[in-house]
């Protein structure tokens, strides 16, 4: 018991004369030994890399996981060392409504079979997100984390017991300075030798730790490249979906209505001379004359396969001529490149003034 005070006793002795040194260097009544301008660019670099990892592991948090109740759900269950539920994703959810609502309208109605194949890409865009967030949180979140919930503390925690034994070697030198009796004062260099020992035990020890920084941010560079890697090969799987879902929704027979107040053309739409929305499939496109004006230029967006001989092939980023005919469903323009002309859907198109 008699030991425990005595440690207590000890300690806060310690802390306050650690307190007075503090107040008295930044009132300017005491010196304080100022670290190599080597070492303070060390800690400033290590000061920097801690506030821009965090801020860059936190929006990465918010990029991969948008809702803050589930990122708070999540951060508990890792913390009580709990398996994270799966989640759906919201892609997913949306391609489970989409079909189970073409199940309802009838999957043999143009509405019904278009939502079963726009919910099945859905679908598949949410598993290719689960998998991007999956590899993302692995490859890229996980070493940040580490850095700052490991190495960073580690440093931090040298850092403070550096500076702690910085304030006990200045209050050595500055007892020296006010001892006037030569035992007082033999026996105060004698301490201020011990903590000029044992502070420049920790500047090494401390300097070594900033000094990793460097090895921190190799690794970080490599995690880095990871993330772009991964983030690269979910747009590109969800660019194939979409490109494949366009492709089908192309092939697909038209069903809008050439008036926008009526979902199917009455008699009275259809006159001598002019073509009913079935008619124009049945186009020849050779007979197509190009207007005298009207005509654009379109740069391609995506390839695409012609579904038959009255459509025309494209390729991505190749410029073409297009122009409507009379009677045609909007969804298409008349297309040309070369001597080769036919049908082309508007989505795939880009149209330049």
């Amino acid at each position: 018991m008699d030991f425990n005070v005595k440690k207590l006793a000890s300690g806060a002795g310690l802390f306050l004369t650690r307190a007075v040194q503090f107040t008295e260097e930044k009132l300017g009544q005491a010196e304080k030994t100022e670290l190599d301008a080597q070492f303070e660019n060390l800690m400033s670099r290590a000061d920097c890399t801690k506030h821009w990892t965090e801020k860059i592991y936190r929006q990465t948090e918010v990029l991969l996981q948008p809702n803050p109740s589930a990122r708070i759900e999540e951060f508990l269950f890792e913390k009580l060392d709990w398996k994270v539920p799966s989640r759906v994703t919201n892609a997913e959810l949306l391609g489970q409504y989409m079909q189970d609502a073409a199940k309802e309208f009838d999957l043999g109605t143009p509405y019904g079979n278009t939502l079963e194949k726009v919910g099945e890409c859905e679908k598949r865009l949410g598993e290719a997100e689960r998998e991007f967030l999956q590899t993302s949180a692995i490859s890229f979140l996980t070493p940040l984390r580490n850095f700052l919930e490991g190495d960073w503390r580690t440093i931090s925690k040298e850092r403070r017991l550096l500076e702690n034994l910085r304030l006990d070697l200045d209050a050595c030198k500055t007892r020296v300075k006010k001892a006037k009796v030569a035992e007082a004062k033999a026996a105060a260099e004698h301490e201020l030798r011990i903590a000029q020992t044992e502070f420049d035990r920790q500047a090494e020890v401390t300097r070594l730790l900033l000094e990793g920084i460097s090895s921190t941010h190799v690794n970080h560079l490599r995690c880095l490249h990871e993330f772009v890697e991964a983030q690269a090969a979910y747009y590109k799987q969800c660019h194939l979906h979409m490109q494949e879902l366009q492709k089908e929704l192309g092939r697909l027979p038209n069903a809008f209505a050439l008036n926008s107040t009526n979902a199917i053309a009455t008699p009275s739409m259809v006159t001598e001379g002019s073509s009913s929305p079935v008619e124009t499939d049945t186009l020849k496109i050779e007979e197509v004359q190009a207007p005298a004006t009207g005509t654009r230029k379109a740069r391609v967006l995506y390839d695409y396969d012609a579904a038959d001989s009255s459509e025309l092939s494209l390729l991505a980023d190749e410029l073409i001529t297009v122009y409507t005919v009379p009677g045609m469903d909007s969804d298409w323009l008349i297309g040309e490149k070369g001597n080769h002309k036919g049908k082309v859907p508007v989505t795939y198109l880009e149209l330049l003034s």
